[in-house]
This record gives structure tokens, sequence and C-alpha cells, in this order.
């Protein structure tokens, strides 16, 4: 099957896709040298053919692709499809609903985390899935006939593990599930990249308020940088180098290139005078008015009671074939142990009916947790 390579082919294409209730879709991207993914195929399927899209076609408008990712009456099928729909959100704004991501549906239905798409495939589709094609050059043209052949593949299988896969849900009275996790990733939030949120990343390496501040100034120019040269965040200094930088915090661009991190010369660079700037706007940050620190926030728990919190949610996930990871993060554990209203996933909606309720028994004592015939079980205690 020849590449789209012209609007009116494409046009003609989705009009056919958009008669069926639901389209497969994925894309191939590249984005080792950029910010911004670049996007180099994208293949669609429906039950009765296949199309795939060269978005490097000279003059190709994609608008009737955007258009059938938006139409509320066609599903679209994906796996693991974060990065793809971020590419689309960056593209247009474009966010496909409805939506239903393979992977996340497996792991409501006991597939364990996160798990692949050649593993459904094989499960779901009785299809063996030929990866050597995976981490090609997708943006040189012409494709290899085994790069198509791939492509193909991972929209065609497809098709079979979305049907098996409504249909477990279905049978399992868990669709809602499903529905509240494609929540978040069809909201626009999930992919607006804020410079100002930036610092998050790397969190978790500072002790001080005094480092805090400067983070969360250099990550946001790191951010804003990266955007603007639509080049990776190592490109512009890499994580190391940030978190020297922010330990040492030199105020001149002398003191910054004593760094070892720092390439030399870089200091009387103008990203140089840029993070002596980042460096100054973070030490005068008012202390009191900065997040608080991730570790500071949480001594108040018990680890022994995470440690319980961990072995009851493994225990529950295996009794009601769920994946643990879709249920609660040790994050959600860690603040449900300091604090009974702890505002996390885990105690919202069907996890809390789930999990949540037996962790907050387990807690306080009205649940105990004991060996039967090897296996841990939950024993009700009255106190």
């Amino acid at each position: 099957m020849p590449l789209i390579t012209t609007t009116e082919a494409l046009e003609s294409a989705c009009a056919r896709l958009a008669k069926h209730p639901f389209v497969t879709f994925d894309t191939e991207f590249m984005r080792e040298t950029t910010y911004y993914p670049k996007l180099c195929l994208i293949q669609l399927a429906s039950p009765d053919e296949v199309v795939l899209v060269d978005p490097l076609a000279p003059e190709l408008d994609l608008s009737s692709f955007l258009a059938l990712m938006r139409n509320p009456a066609v599903v679209k099928a994906v796996h693991s499809g974060r990065q793809d729909l971020e590419i689309l959100w960056n593209m247009d704004g474009c966010i496909p609903v409805p939506l239903f991501d393979t992977q996340v549906a497996a792991m409501v239905c006991g597939y364990g985390d996160s798990v692949s798409y050649e593993q459904l495939a094989h499960d779901l589709a009785k299809a063996r899935i030929d990866k050597s094609s995976r981490f090609t050059d997708w943006s040189k043209r012409p494709l290899s006939e085994a790069q198509l052949v791939y492509a193909r593949s991972d929209v065609t299988h497809l098709r079979d593990v979305y049907l098996e896969l409504v249909k477990k849900l279905e049978e399992s009275g868990r669709t809602h599930w499903l529905a509240n996790e494609m929540e978040v990733l069809t909201s626009p939030a999930t992919y607006q990249a804020h410079p100002e949120d930036a610092w998050q990343r790397l969190r978790g390496r500072v002790r001080k308020a005094k480092e805090l501040g400067v983070l969360i100034e250099l990550a946001a120019w790191r951010e804003r940088e990266a955007q603007s040269r639509d080049v990776p965040r190592s490109r512009v200094l890499k994580d190391d180098a940030v978190m020297d930088v922010v330990t040492a915090a030199p105020r001149t661009p002398e003191a910054l290139g004593h760094l070892r991190s720092i390439p030399s010369g870089f200091e009387r660079s103008r990203a140089g005078g840029d993070i002596v700037a980042a460096v100054q706007r973070g030490l005068d940050r008012d202390p009191k008015a900065l997040p608080p620190l991730e570790r500071n926030g949480r001594r108040s728990f018990n680890q022994a009671t995470v440690e319980l919190l961990k072995v009851l949610l493994k225990m529950t996930c295996e009794q009601e074939g769920v994946a643990a990871k879709i249920v609660a993060t040790v994050d959600d554990l860690e603040a449900i142990a300091s604090d009974d209203a702890a505002k996390v996933p885990a105690m919202q909606g069907w996890r809390r009916e789930l999990f949540g309720e037996r962790a907050l028994a387990l807690k306080h004592g009205r649940l105990a947790l004991a060996m039967d015939d090897g296996k841990v079980v939950s024993v009700p205690r009255h106190v």
C-alpha cells in the first residue's frame, strides 16, 4: 500500500474511516534532536482497511485527519498513546475523543503494569510483531518495505486487541474504570508544558529552600530555552549541570565557569549570563513562599504502615485481577499513611471502593493481614 501524500487522497481516506464506529491509530516520530517530537508517519486502520499517511509530504494538509481525530462518533483506539497525543496537541491543540488506550485497558483487565503491545497482540490477536524496524530513522524517504510492514502491523492487530478488551471490560463491569483514566489522557492539562513547572522533574534532588528557589528559576529558563530553540533540554544544560549550579549558586560568570560540569568558555556566552541571572532570581525568592520540600513534607508517615499497605495493594490487585500500578502508587500509599483524607487517586472513585477503604481499615486496625495456605489474606477485626 503506497503512502498517502496528497490532501485529496487523505480527505477521501478519512471520509471512509469516519463511517466506522472505531479506528486504530499510531504514529512514528523522531525526537532525539528536538524538544518537540517530529511527526514522520501516521498509521490508521478501520475494520476493513489500513491507511498510511506521510506527514512529511510537501503541501499535505492534515485537516481531514485532525477532524477524524475529533469526530465524536468514532472511537480512536491507541496503545500507550500519550506521546502520540502529545504530537497532535502540539500540532493543532487536537486531542482525539472518544479515546480508548489499550495499554490502560489491559491494566484494568489484569494484564500487569505497562503491558506491551507485542504481548497483547500475541495474547489477544494471536499475532507476532517483528520489532526490528522500531528504532529505524522514520524521517528518511523512501521508507523500506520492512518499515511499512511494521507500521501496518501497529494498527492492524490493534483492531483485534481493542475488540477483545472491550469485551473483557463489559464482562467485568469495569468500562467506567477505563473512562476515568481516559479523562486524564484527554485533558489539555496533560500536554501543556509550562516552564514554571519544569522544576518538578528534579525536585527530589534538593534539600534546602535556597536550592529550591534556584532550581525553580533555572529549570524554567532551561525549559523556555529548549522550547524556543526546539532542542532537547540536555542540549541547553544537562541535568547534572543544573544541579551543580543549584548547589553552588554562582552569582558571577566567573564563579559559573569554575564548575566542572560547565564547558570551558560557556560562562561568557549569552546562556551563561542567563544562568547567573536565574540564580539571582532564585536566591531573591521568599523562602516562605516556596513549595514545601518533598522529603520534609513526608516525615510524618510510618514506614511500617506503608509496607503493610504495599502488601495489601498487591493482595487486593491479585484477587481482583487488576494491575497494581493503575490502582495506587508508592506516593499514594505514603500519603494515605500520613493522612486519612489524602487527596490522591487511590482515595477517589473506583480506586477508593477497590482499595482505599481497605487501606484505611488496615491503617486503623479494622483489618488484619494473615497467611492462609501460603497466600496473604485479609481478616476483618472488631475494634
